[in-house]
Parts: structure tokens; C-alpha cells; sequence
């Protein structure tokens, strides 16, 4: 089975060995990745990685809206056209398979071989994590927030894997889309439990959830583990770059809010990091350890600036003495008394 992962990157370069390690240990073969201006030595390393599978373009987008420009031009490439499934997804966003062998076709095959799967995302918190190190980010977060919900919202964001003979009219970042005909021709799309998706996300009735559905009971087979704000220090980093969607978005306090609430510990995906960490330590031999070394001090240099600028400095400081709770629950606990 082929199965080729597509997604954008700016300054990824300390993270991108992780994610196409795991990726691979999970059944993906072929990666498309494209880069958008990357000052980190990103873009050196991707060029290095032919041999793991790796495809690697400048992002083709002429104006700001680099991801969907990007995966429009994806569509047409062999990578893509050529696989049996497509994932996309990006390289903060592990997809943690919890049935058969934890792979991709062991998913497939529990959800009965659909046209598409949509998972459930799970957001992992920063958990008082300050300083970045160069070690597997899924083995250094574990803690998340209610499975079944997100800041007293029971939608919440899915990814989707999508087979050749899904009748693709274009490629979103969070699911595919197809012209509606005939009900009988509907594609066959599931959760990550198997179930189908609600008829509304399916056929993209409802403009609010197009990219969302309830997550009650929708990761039996398989959970889309997001690691949004890894350590403080990179999150720093993150605000500079912007993202590789829309050039100069800031991410305010409310995004760090939301995705630092702490109140499940998480640990599955750590049955992968014995044979990740070998399969790093094999990656790492030679010019591509180099090229991974040379991101990591341009990581660090540029935190050491970040962290030197007055503002980037207050965030920081702003940023470690907030307390770990999603936006209204620190103030519903006010309110109960649970806290003075």
C-alpha cells in the first residue's frame, strides 16, 4: 500500500526527523512537503531526505494563502496522484493508531477500507514545559485535555485520510471536498471509530462545522495527538514565523489557553518511541544528522533573540504565569469557590 503524507513547513527543521520517522513507522511511504521561506536551514534538510521518501518544493502560492495554493498544486503531483491514500496533516499533529499493529493499514482495515477517515484531534498542553530540547516531542508532552471535549464544546477538529477513489473535487486541510450528485453516490466515510461521519460534515451542509464534528466516541481505532505549543521557548518561535497559512498571524493568550489545559495524562503513543528513537539514531548518521544539528542551533539562536526583544520577552513571562485552564473555567472555578 502507498501512502503519501503532504504538508507545509516554515522553520520546522528541529521537529521535521520526528515526524517523518514516526510517519514511516506507522505505514506512510512517500512524503510531499513544501517550504515557505525558511531561515532554519529546513528547506537543506528536506533536500537531504530523497531516500526516506521525501518529495520536497518551494510552496507554489503567489499570494497568502499558502496552504490551500499548496495543496491544489499537491493534487497534481505523482506522489499524490499515484498513492492509494493521502494524508495530510502537519508536523505537529501525530496520528495515534490504537488498534492491530498501530499502523495506518491496520486503521484502514478496522474501519472496514472507506473512501476517507476523519480523526479526532487531540490537543496535548504545554504543561509548564519552559525550556525547548531536542528530543522526541511526543515522548516530552503527555498531558491533554478531555478527550470527549474541547472548552466546553463537544466539536472538535478533525484530519482526514483520504483513498485514491475518493471522488476529490479539492484537497482542504482538514478534509476533502467532492460535488454533491446523486445520495446513492455518496463516498463511504467514517470516524476513527468506524462510524460514519454525521451527515452534515459529510456533505459540508453546515458552514460552522465543516471541519469539526462531536468527538464523543469517535477515536475507538484512532486519535490525531496535536502538539500546538510543545515548550514555551518554541512557542516563541512560532508566534515569529506566523504559520504557513497566513503570513504575520499572531497567536494571542486564548490560543495558549485552549490547548494548555492539562487535565488528562496521555500516554499511548509512547509505545513508538523505542523504534522511533532507533529509527532517529539511524536518520542521524552522517549529512543528514549535520543538516538536523544546524536546525537545532538556528532553533536556539533564535530564541536567544526572541527572549532578547522587550515583547517577545513580556509574552514569555506572560505566557509561564497563566494558569493551566481553557478560557471560562478558571472563572467558573471562581465562581464555585473551588479556588480563592
Amino acid at each position: 500500500m502507498r501512502i503519501t503524507a503532504v504538508t507545509c513547513v516554515k522553520n520546522e527543521g528541529p521537529f521535521l526527523l520526528e515526524w517523518i520517522a514516526f510517519n514511516r513507522l506507522i505505514g506512510v511511504t512517500d512524503f510531499l512537503i513544501y517550504s515557505n521561506d525558511c531561515t532554519d536551514g529546513t528547506d537543506r534538510l528536506l533536500d537531504a531526505l530523497g531516500e526516506y521518501g521525501v518529495v520536497h518544493l518551494p510552496n507554489p502560492a503567489r499570494g497568502r494563502n499558502y496552504q490551500m495554493e499548496a495543496l491544489k498544486h499537491a493534487a497534481k503531483q505523482p506522489v499524490v496522484r499515484d498513492a492509494d491514500w493521502v494524508w495530510i496533516a502537519d508536523v505537529d499533529e501525530f496520528l495515534n493508531i490504537h488498534t492491530g499493529d498501530h499502523t495506518i493499514p491496520a486503521l484502514i482495515a478496522a474501519c472496514g477500507d472507506p473512501q476517507a477517515i476523519s480523526v479526532t484531534f487531540q490537543f496535548f498542553a504545554n504543561d509548564g514545559i519552559e525550556r525547548f530540547e531536542d528530543r522526541p516531542v511526543i515522548g516530552q508532552f503527555t498531558r491533554t485535555h478531555n478527550p470527549d471535549l474541547w472548552c466546553a464544546d463537544s466539536a472538535i477538529e478533525v484530519k482526514t485520510l483520504v483513498r485514491k477513489d475518493f471522488p476529490l473535487h479539492y484537497f482542504g486541510a482538514h478534509r476533502p471536498f467532492f460535488r454533491e450528485t446523486d445520495a446513492r453516490d455518496l463516498p463511504r466515510w467514517t470516524d476513527g471509530s468506524g462510524r460514519p461521519v454525521p451527515p452534515k460534515f459529510h456533505i459540508a451542509a453546515n458552514t460552522r462545522r465543516i471541519r469539526r464534528f462531536p468527538a464523543a466516541g469517535a477515536r475507538h481505532y484512532a486519535t490525531l495527538n496535536h502538539y500546538a505549543l510543545r515548550s514555551l521557548d518554541s512557542y516563541l518561535v512560532k508566534n515569529d514565523r506566523g504559520d504557513v497559512n497566513r503570513e504575520g498571524r499572531a497567536f494571542d493568550d486564548s490560543y495558549w489557553r485552549e490547548r494548555n489545559d492539562r487535565a488528562w495524562e496521555e500516554r499511548s503513543i509512547h509505545r513508538h518511541l523505542p523504534a522511533l528513537e532507533a529509527a532517529l539514531a539511524e536518520m542521524k548518521r552522517g549529512k543528514i544528522g549535520a543538516l538536523h544539528d544546524e536546525a537545532v542551533r538556528l532553533h536556539r539562536e533564535k530564541i536567544r533573540e526572541l527572549k532578547g526583544k522587550p515583547a517577545y520577552a513580556e509574552m514569555w513571562e506572560h505566557l509561564r504565569g497563566l494558569p493551566p485552564y481553557p478560557p471560562g473555567e478558571l472563572e467558573l472555578r471562581h465562581e464555585l469557590g473551588l479556588i480563592s
